[in-house]
């Protein structure tokens, strides 16, 4: 029976993390199929977006067939800020996964105006 993880995006400003609203968050499947467009509220969260996992007893066992996770690409984006993505982040199932994005505004960097922030993240060691 496939089960449910969750995502939720948290889009901040500066090492001081102030939240950022209305940030519109897009989140891709491995396929690259869009699985839900949500906008951060006042405090830079979103809601969580319920994601299809493997079920949590093929993470329970080592060197099980497959990974227990699923693999997702985020993408952020608001006016007046470089563009984020973050990709290969891991939903393992009955858990919330946050997965932060720093966005920086374009006044900081205006040799960079048309560049993405990419943060990769490397599968888990299970």
């Amino acid at each position: 029976m496939p089960e449910n993880g969750y995502i939720t995006a948290r889009a901040y400003m500066s090492e001081a993390q102030l939240p950022l609203s209305n940030v519109a968050v897009t989140i891709v499947s491995s396929d690259g199929t869009a699985i839900a467009m949500r906008l951060t509220n006042r405090s830079g969260l979103t809601e969580p977006v319920a994601i299809p996992t493997p079920e949590r007893s093929e993470s329970e066992q080592p060197e099980e067939n497959g990974r227990p996770f699923t693999d997702i690409t985020i993408y952020a984006w608001k006016s007046g800020f470089e563009q984020v993505a973050a990709r290969n982040v891991q939903v393992f199932s009955g858990i919330t996964t946050i997965q932060d994005l720093e966005m920086v505004p374009l006044s900081e960097l205006p040799d960079r105006w048309d560049e993405n922030v990419l943060y990769n993240t490397p599968p888990q060691n299970l």
